[in-house]
């Protein structure tokens, strides 16, 4: 009965600073979300609603890098017009990085 008793002595947390300790790891859950996945899935919502905004005439830039102007929009894919030479290419929504919407100046 001695080495179990010894055993449990050790496996005890030391007294004092034991329960905030184990209450650390269970602090940190919300600082987490807070900090690195709520305003990863605020961009999220913010690129979904901006690639179901996109209209004909818009000026995208794909996450590769090329820059031009959506001529048509299928369901998953949309026709751009390059410059210089005015190449069409057929994209994926989903390689829009940003979008630059033409606006007419009422001045």
């Amino acid at each position: 009965m001695s080495v179990a008793i010894s055993l449990a002595m050790y496996a005890a947390p030391a007294a004092g600073g034991g329960g905030i300790t184990m209450l650390l790891p269970l602090l940190l859950i919300p600082v987490l979300y807070f900090v690195m996945i709520r305003p990863q899935q605020k961009r999220q919502k913010q690129w979904q609603s901006m690639l179901t905004s996109v209209k004909p005439g818009d000026k995208v830039t794909t996450s590769g890098g090329i820059r031009g102007t959506i001529l048509s929009i299928k369901d998953d894919v949309m026709i751009v017009k390059v410059a210089p030479d005015g190449i069409k290419m057929e994209i994926a929504k989903s390689a829009i990085a940003s979008v630059t919407t033409q606006e007419t100046s009422a001045s």
